[in-house]
């Protein structure tokens, strides 16, 4: 059911530098790129190759200003719905339920869990 990681949500405080780092100073290729929402900011997925995947989360969601943290870690499935069922049955707790989506050009299907520390787990179906 799951094909190991899909990414690594990292949420950044400067985007330009954190892009510089990773692309110029890394060597990664970004390699999709979508709207937060209607914040008016940009997610960006950065391949560092070898299935290391870095997705620059901008601050803005009312998150309180601090140096830069790991969001979640994405887990890559054939199935989220699946997925989602049995981390649920394992306990668990639902943070967003399966959902459809298109982030720029990329349809998946999600959802996120709340692992037994509190750890936030995306369940990540590329279509």
């Amino acid at each position: 059911m799951f094909n190991g990681y899909h990414h690594i949500g990292l949420y950044v405080h400067d985007m330009d530098k954190s892009l510089k780092f990773y692309t110029d100073g890394l060597g990664g290729e970004i390699t999709f790129s979508f709207p937060m929402g209607n914040s008016g900011k940009t997610i960006y997925l950065v391949d560092l190759g070898g299935n290391a995947v870095v997705e620059l989360i901008p601050r803005g969601n009312g998150e309180a200003e601090s140096n830069a943290h790991w969001a979640h870690i994405a887990l890559s499935t054939s199935d989220a719905r699946a997925a989602f069922d049995k981390a649920i049955a394992a306990g668990a707790i639902c943070q967003s339920a399966p959902n459809d989506a298109m982030l720029g050009t990329m349809s998946v299907a999600n959802a996120f869990v709340l692992g037994p520390d509190g750890e936030v787990i995306e369940l990540f179906e590329v279509k």
